[in-house]
């Protein structure tokens, strides 16, 4: 069958996340003016702080409650993401297991917890973000794939996960492609949401409770003083500004962290996704996707995908892109070679959708560690507590970090800070250029990998050996 041309396809795509390019995005807040002082500063308006102010003033509707966001709440990885809120507070079952082993069942019993009172605050604010629990296809498309799928469902079934182990003619009947060997469907543990609009729901919630939020505004230091803390401040006009904070949450993931400790522990990685334009009647029936689970292969370098609320696909993932330094620019957003490539991959897995075109294209940063899920902290004398390396599941973990860091921050000894996932920090990556060396060779083997029916060579079968494997 000859296949479009991805580029035909990918034309007419807008180079921006479909998420935020719609006429409901929020107005901007104003900028912070002047000094001001606040009980709780919270530092970045992405899930994470959104979370962490919304539980806060719940807990405390008298504790004056100021966030703090460079550019709009929402406008980074939190509004461009997959939209796939997941259970998993470890990434993965397999990882929480390797890692976790003395604690796992109390992290998976968090992990529902936590997507249960997601879905609730959803319900109980109002917030339009098109939340399914849907549940997840995991799906092989080399024969080797399918062993890790049998495996993967024993141990979803040892702790008591919904599963089905799917052959192919069972698989395609949910989703027709004729790359599908088998599948794995974990029924109740993921959700489909539309990102961007949880994010603006939050920032709602936020601010009718009274949490003030000035978008806009950089934290571009922070000092002691005194009890308190002082966080230097400049705003969109360059006027700059101070806040006085009894405390300071900071959540800012992957971007340049406040504190130089974490500098070393927390990596950059580009993802890029397509969005196609809306399917038609036809089209949909060609590939069935009646239960609309979200989707994921089970290679190494690996595809996601969905349908949205208005019928369209989803499909990112594959190309994880780090670069010198921990560099961030608004132009590595744009990579016409992984665009090609995810446009090649999506008419592999669904010829039948020859027609259709793209409608947007966009990429963007993600935090990640060397043990694959969020680690934290506290510092200042634990006048701030801190949380990253979420690495592409923090849709659902960032609820769950923002109550550990409200414990942290509050100097509380709770079940959550005496977790070992709590306490326990990730190996730090080497400074460059062994950094940047290391990650390509890792990425280079995991591609060879995937080319050589799964097998692994020395480097990553030396990187298994000191437990940081990667586990996608």
């Amino acid at each position: 069958m000859n296949l479009p041309h991805p580029g035909r396809a990918l034309a007419d795509a807008v180079r921006a996340p479909y998420w935020l390019d719609r006429p409901e995005r929020p107005d901007p807040l104003p900028p912070l003016v002047g000094p001001t002082a606040a009980d709780l500063l919270v530092v970045g308006g992405g899930y994470g702080g959104l979370w962490a102010a919304l539980l806060a003033k719940r807990a405390d509707p008298g504790r004056d409650v100021l966030l703090l966001e460079a550019g709009s709440c929402g406008w980074a990885a939190s509004g461009r993401n997959g939209g796939f809120c997941a259970a998993s507070l470890t990434h993965g079952l397999a990882n929480g297991v390797h890692r976790f082993p003395d604690e796992i069942d109390e992290l998976e019993r968090l992990g529902r917890e936590n997507l249960d009172a997601i879905a609730a605050t959803v319900a109980e604010y109002g917030i339009d973000c098109d939340f399914e629990r849907t549940g997840e296809l995991a799906v092989a498309v080399e024969p080797y794939q399918l062993e890790g799928l049998a495996e993967d469902v024993a141990l979803a079934r040892r702790y008591g996960h919904d599963v089905s182990l799917l052959d192919a003619d069972e698989v395609r009947a949910e989703v027709d492609s004729p790359t599908y060997l088998g599948g794995l469907w974990d029924r109740d543990r993921v959700a489909m949401l539309d990102p961007a609009r949880l994010a603006w729901g939050l920032r709602r919630a936020c601010l009718d409770l009274g949490v003030r939020i000035h978008e806009h505004t950089r934290v571009t230091g922070l000092r002691r003083a005194g009890a308190a803390l002082h966080a230097e401040t400049t705003g969109a006009d360059g006027i700059p500004g101070v806040v006085r904070a009894d405390r300071v949450v900071m959540a800012t993931n992957a971007f340049p962290p406040l504190l130089r400790r974490l500098r070393a522990r927390v990596v950059p990685v580009y993802d890029y996704a397509l969005m196609t334009e809306p399917l038609t009647p036809a089209q949909r029936d060609a590939i069935g996707w009646r239960n609309r689970q979200g989707l994921a292969d089970t290679g190494n370098q690996f595809h996601y995908y969905r349908i949205t609320g208005d019928g369209r696909i989803l499909f990112g993932g594959y190309d994880a892109v780090y670069h010198y330094g921990n560099r961030m620019a608004p132009a590595l957003e744009q990579r016409e070679a992984t665009f090609t490539a995810l446009a090649a991959h999506f008419f592999t897995t669904f010829p039948q959708l020859a027609e259709v075109r793209f409608s947007h294209r966009w990429g963007g940063v993600i935090d990640t560690c060397t043990r694959f899920c969020a680690f934290f902290g506290t510092a200042y004398d634990g006048r701030l507590a801190y949380a990253a390396g979420y690495t592409g599941l923090g849709v659902g973990a960032t609820r769950f970090g923002a109550r550990v860091l409200l414990d942290l921050v509050a100097g509380a000894d709770t079940p959550l800070t005496r977790l070992a996932l709590v306490r326990d920090k990730p190996l730090p990556f080497p400074p460059e250029p062994a950094r940047a060396v290391g990650i390509g060779l890792t990425r280079w083997s995991l591609a060879r990998a995937d080319a050589r029916q799964g097998r692994r060579n020395l480097w990553l079968r030396t990187l298994d050996r000191f437990g940081l494997g990667f586990d996608s």
